[in-house]
């Protein structure tokens, strides 16, 4: 991701095999990985983080 400093405002969701967008939150960086990382497993495998500049999934993302 482009941005990600600790406080800035993402967007986390979830999506669907049907393909739709389910949002969980907004609201800092660090705070949608602390709730990210409390979803079971197979939810992590389909939540993405989306700042005003980039789109990432979330297990990427912390495999970095």
């Amino acid at each position: 991701m482009r941005t990600t400093y600790d406080s800035a405002t993402v967007r986390l969701y979830h999506l669907g095999d049907d393909g739709a967008a389910m949002t969980i939150m907004y609201g800092p960086f660090s705070e949608a990985m602390r709730v990210a990382e409390q979803q079971p497993e197979d939810v992590q495998d389909g939540l993405y983080l989306a700042t005003d500049n980039d789109v990432v999934a979330y297990l990427d993302l912390i495999e970095e």
